[in-house]
């Protein structure tokens, strides 16, 4: 059975996922199998009453969120598909279940959406932090709509503060790398990086920095963007709706909304973004950079910062 959860591992690799997003699915299905013990059945033995029981076992016993009952199901439906495409199970045992539940919890009174702040909050956020290199995190977070895995990766050598460019790493989820910064993103990042000198003992070429000098982690970005948002009152760690908290992605939902609020063209905004293009003559409909740059120029909210 190890066997075959580490096979798991292997082809979710092979498929190009991040190693942290597998690393987060193993995880749920190391506790799935503790509780399938307890019912005496394993992975492969596994029905529909048996997902179900395991959904009421995380919901009751563990007392988790919905939005981690879902992780769990995607986890599990991951694995399912993996099991039956290599022919050990004929069917995945999840799916009816997750098209149940998901739906179920979507449309009763715990469904939620993120927190969307005005662009004055978002320049009072920003203005609030002291620390330049957390100034600088949610500057280009909210500048450039960037995921926070893709901010934590990037490298000095990523950053042209001549053209006002970043390039990204190349990730499965995103198609364009290419983006901008405006003249208050590149203000903020040339204040960092002559801090940065300062502090990088380790001769590290990451753009972020821990305090221990080391490329910083998720939890720094997180800590960053919440501390400074809960100091102006647009974060409340201790409550369960997820309106009441601003974390790193709600930059990326702030960018895309008020891009579009400003009236910049939707394709653009997809460029920007990343996103894949699904349909055919997106494929084809290729856009110029200088134009892309110049319509985000026009568009991105300015912050007095």
């Amino acid at each position: 059975m190890d066997q075959l959860v580490m096979d798991f591992r292997q082809d979710c690799l092979v498929r190009g996922m991040a190693e942290r997003s597998v690393e987060s699915y193993l995880n749920c299905i190391k506790i799935c199998r503790i509780y399938l013990s307890g019912q005496e059945k394993d992975i492969l033995t596994v029905d529909r009453a048996a997902i179900q029981g395991y959904i009421e076992y995380l919901r009751i016993e563990r007392d988790v969120s919905l939005k981690t009952v879902k992780m769990h199901l995607t986890a599990l439906s991951s694995l399912y598909e993996f099991l039956v495409f290599e022919g050990h199970l004929d069917s995945n045992p999840v799916l009816a279940v997750r098209r149940r539940y998901s739906r179920r919890y979507k449309n009763g009174n715990e469904a939620q959406t993120r927190q969307l702040i005005s662009v004055e909050d978002m320049a009072r956020i920003i203005n609030s932090e002291m620390d330049i290199r957390d100034k600088a995190i949610i500057t280009l977070l909210a500048k450039t709509g960037i995921r926070r895995n893709e901010l934590i990766t990037l490298d000095v050598a990523d950053i042209d503060l001549v053209e006002n460019r970043v390039r990204l790493k190349p990730t499965a989820k995103r198609s364009n790398r290419t983006l901008f910064i405006d003249e208050e993103c590149s203000f903020i990042l040339r204040r960092w990086l002559k801090v940065r000198e300062t502090v990088n003992k380790k001769k590290s070429p990451a753009l972020f920095l821990s305090k221990w000098a080391n490329r910083i982690t998720r939890t720094d970005v997180y800590e960053a963007v919440t501390k400074a948002a809960e100091r102006v009152g647009l974060h409340n760690a201790e409550s369960e709706r997820m309106e009441d908290h601003f974390s790193p992605h709600c930059c990326r939902h702030w960018f895309t909304t008020h891009l579009r609020r400003s009236g910049m063209p939707r394709e653009f905004i997809q460029e920007l973004r990343g996103d894949v293009r699904k349909e055919a003559i997106d494929i084809y409909d290729h856009i110029d950079k200088k134009e892309l740059r110049e319509s985000y120029l026009a568009h991105i909210p300015q912050l007095g910062i």
